[in-house]
């Protein structure tokens, strides 16, 4: 499994405002982040300000194992910015608008990458202004028929268009949400078919099959269920993964760390199972860990592979 797949991560790059300072982050960034750490060739593809803290961000990536070498520098647009507050550990986000990364440009250099991957990470935020929608769009659709295809719903408030959960979904080989988003996402297309709740597991995977039945080319809905793990269903296969119990620091980058865990195993020719526990695993480590993209030992990250294999034996 060292094999090095190249793996795209495209959206928004951001400073999430903490209250005990900032942080970088944007779930594709913490998407490619997480892909890096596991081996693979990991390249962000987003945009931000000549600012101060576009030059930060790229400080920080820097010594990752990331390839940041593609991120656009925007003269006219800042880099984005979003505040965060917490209750009861649960984060609530105000993201700045406009930044650099509702501009993103369809470059040949882009392209040039879509045409090779191995898998690409996209979500609905990027998607709010027209002209990153119709990059993100077009990119995704310039990978290979053998490209995993993720579309990360990631939905946040104002931005839930059912027009663009229904085109990502048009491209899209493997769906991740949340299981408070089951019920969104399915209101947005009208397809909740009479079904009012969508919390337990059996409900989840019913939600699940509709959306599979709707979408020929979506193969996988991945759904995470925060501390009570996660649900991974196929047209004629499923796996259900109680999660793993950890001290919470906060939950910023956890679902984005479980998302490019299941893809790199996915790409891997792993079974739902050991995507499942490799999701669960570097989801509840990330949350363990204040921020998104926390220091990462080579201890750690030998322990939590080894306790991978050993499931998947």
């Amino acid at each position: 499994m060292n094999d090095r797949h190249l793996i795209l991560g495209i959206g928004e790059l951001l400073w999430d405002l903490l209250p005990h300072g900032p942080r970088l982050g944007g779930a594709p960034a913490n998407f490619t982040v997480m892909a890096g750490r596991l081996g693979n060739h990991a390249a962000v593809l987003s945009r931000v300000g000549r600012d101060d803290l576009g030059r930060g961000a790229m400080e920080q990536l820097n010594p990752l194992p990331v390839d940041a070498a593609h991120i656009q520098v925007d003269a006219a647009h800042e880099t984005g910015r979003v505040t965060v507050a917490f209750e009861a550990g649960q984060p609530s986000y105000t993201i700045h608008e406009p930044a650099a990364w509702d501009f993103l440009e369809l470059s040949d250099d882009w392209i040039s990458l879509a045409e090779r991957a191995g898998a690409i990470c996209f979500g609905s935020l990027a998607q709010r202004s027209p002209v990153s929608r119709q990059t993100v769009q077009e990119l995704v659709a310039a990978t290979p028929e053998t490209c995993i295809r993720v579309f990360d719903v990631n939905l946040r408030a104002p931005y839930c268009s059912a027009e663009v959960v229904q085109e990502s979904l048009e491209l899209a080989t493997v769906m991740k949400l949340n299981d408070t988003e089951v019920p969104l996402v399915l209101d947005l297309l009208d397809l909740h078919d009479g079904l009012d709740a969508f919390q337990a597991p059996e409900q989840l995977r019913m939600g699940a099959h509709l959306l599979l039945n709707e979408f020929p080319a979506l193969k996988i809905v991945a759904i995470t269920r925060g501390g009570h793990g996660s649900l991974l269903v196929m047209r004629n296969e499923w796996h259900e993964h109680r999660g793993f119990p950890v001290v919470v620091a906060d939950t910023i980058g956890a679902g984005d760390a479980f998302t490019a865990a299941m893809t790199h195993y996915l790409l891997c020719g792993a079974g739902l199972a050991t995507l499942n526990e490799a999701g669960n695993r570097w989801g509840a480590w990330v949350a363990s860990q204040p921020g998104a993209m926390p220091e990462l030992t080579e201890e750690v990250r030998s322990k939590i592979e080894a306790e991978i294999t050993g499931c998947a034996a």
